[in-house]
């Protein structure tokens, strides 16, 4: 644990660095998104019935902000960010000359990425609850539940960085595995407009059960569903937290080789 803790605190180190550039998105994003999506459509949209609960589209769209906020802050970091440390600044060539294991060293990247999904998650918690959109003190069981949400997707995230050749490629994933969860998620709409085949693809999705979650906070609202939702967050997390220390672990390998 020592080693994982060392390799969090040399992130947040660097992190604390450029703090104000990584403070902005969290900051803003919300209040462009509320201002677009919520204010701009919500007169078209009108009152939407979720979770048994008739909410304003703004109301409905917030806690979507969040779980996105979650996904893409860790998956970001561990596939864009790693994959600059591991392959141009030698990062993680420095660190294996070190004591510390490559599981360790992984480890230490995965939950700097959860980190770093809690920061932006407190930052936008404070944002969107100005516009009364959070309850409480059921929403502050977003804080850790943007950790286990940031794990799963760190985990997914450091996975395709152990498979990827190159940095130009990360748009697959991005596109391909992102992009249809942004979109269909029930992050805009409800998932139950989708054709019921659609619905079963959706419920397969991380991002759907993590919005799901956000939601029953930020209502207040707290169902036996909710547990099935974190289930599939902590398997989805469990599934591929080893498969990525498997991939990084052969990805090192070959370039500890390859560099011999």
């Amino acid at each position: 644990m020592r080693g994982v803790f060392n390799v969090w605190l040399r992130n947040w180190t660097v992190y604390r660095q450029n703090w104000k550039i990584g403070f902005l998105a969290p900051l803003l994003e919300p209040l462009f998104y509320l201002l677009a999506f919520g204010y701009g459509l919500s007169a078209l949209v009108g009152r939407i019935q979720d979770q048994g609960v008739e909410v304003s589209y703004t109301a409905f769209i917030a806690p979507a902000l969040i779980a996105i906020n979650i996904m893409n802050n860790a998956f970001f970091e561990n596939t864009y960010s790693s994959f600059v440390r591991m392959y141009y600044q030698k990062t993680f060539d420095a660190m294996m000359a070190t004591p510390l294991s490559v599981d360790e060293i992984i480890t230490g990247e995965i939950v700097w990425g959860a980190a770093k999904s809690v920061f932006s998650t407190m930052i936008m918690m404070a944002v969107i609850s100005l516009f009364g959109l959070i309850s409480y003190p059921s929403g502050l069981l977003l804080i850790p539940l943007a950790f286990v949400g940031g794990m799963a997707f760190g985990a997914i995230g450091m996975y395709f960085t152990g498979i990827v050749p190159h940095i130009d490629l990360f748009n697959l994933p991005f596109f391909l595995f992102i992009t249809p969860m942004f979109l269909f998620s029930g992050t805009f709409f409800p998932v139950e407009n989708l054709p019921l085949w659609a619905q079963h693809m959706a419920m397969a999705l991380p991002l759907t059960h993590l919005t799901l979650l956000a939601r029953s906070l930020c209502y207040s609202r707290f169902e036996w569903e909710m547990l099935a939702s974190l289930a599939c967050l902590i398997v989805f997390g469990a599934v591929f937290f080893p498969l990525a220390l498997r991939k990084m672990r052969q990805r090192l390998a070959l370039s500890i080789a390859a560099a011999s």
